[in-house]
């Protein structure tokens, strides 16, 4: 009988590990979203995945802990969607219609762990949401350098203030997704063309 072997059998236990430890985090944004921070516990968290409350721990040691993966959850979709967009060969109005379309249709999508970032980050400590914010930073950072990259073309004016700019469309689609969760009749489609095209004619000197 063939042994097995150790390294393919090491590989397995981590993507085992790794999946149910995704399956962890998935289960605490569920109760997050659904109960709030203050009112979940540890053993809402183990209940909801069907296990038993210590055996949590060999996931998160914490609630806290458990808050904070869940916010990165939330970050790391946001950031992989922008670096996939910034780094296409789409032309720049392209490019910012498919980052609002993104980061609005993100609002509409049943994204537990996104509404429990906005909603309840803020009850982490400051040395937690510092780490959470390098991950929002360097969404912001990569739009800005979107924005630098047109300047350096001269499709823009070289007095673009790109970090102003940058912060100004996260805002923008920050603020129109509060309003599509609450109001689900809210068109996404409508609403990121008019966002981008109003983007576009802000900062650029052509229509898209």
């Amino acid at each position: 009988m063939t042994s097995a072997n150790p390294v393919t059998t090491t590989i397995q236990r981590k993507e085992t590990y790794a999946q149910k430890r995704a399956r962890a985090i998935a289960a605490a944004a569920s109760v997050f979203a659904e109960r709030g921070y203050h009112g979940a516990t540890t053993k809402d968290i183990a209940d909801r995945l069907g296990i038993r409350q210590g055996s949590l721990y060999y996931y998160f040691k914490s609630k806290e802990e458990a808050l904070e993966e869940v916010c990165i959850l939330a970050l790391r979709d946001y950031v992989h969607a922008m670096e996939q967009i910034t780094s296409s060969s789409l032309s720049f109005g392209e490019k910012i219609f498919h980052i609002v379309h993104s980061h609005l249709s993100s609002y509409r999508d049943d994204n537990e762990a996104l509404k429990v970032h906005n909603d309840q980050r803020l009850y982490l400590p400051e040395e937690r949401r510092e780490r959470i914010k390098k991950d929002g930073s360097r969404y912001r950072v990569m739009l800005e350098d979107l924005f630098h990259q047109e300047v350096l073309n001269g499709t823009m004016p070289a007095d673009t203030d790109c970090q102003f700019a940058a912060q100004s469309v996260i805002g923008l689609c920050n603020a129109w997704g509060a309003l599509i969760i609450r109001d689900p009749l809210l068109d996404v489609e409508d609403l990121t063309q008019k966002c981008s095209t109003m983007v576009l004619n802000g900062f650029h000197h052509q229509h898209p």
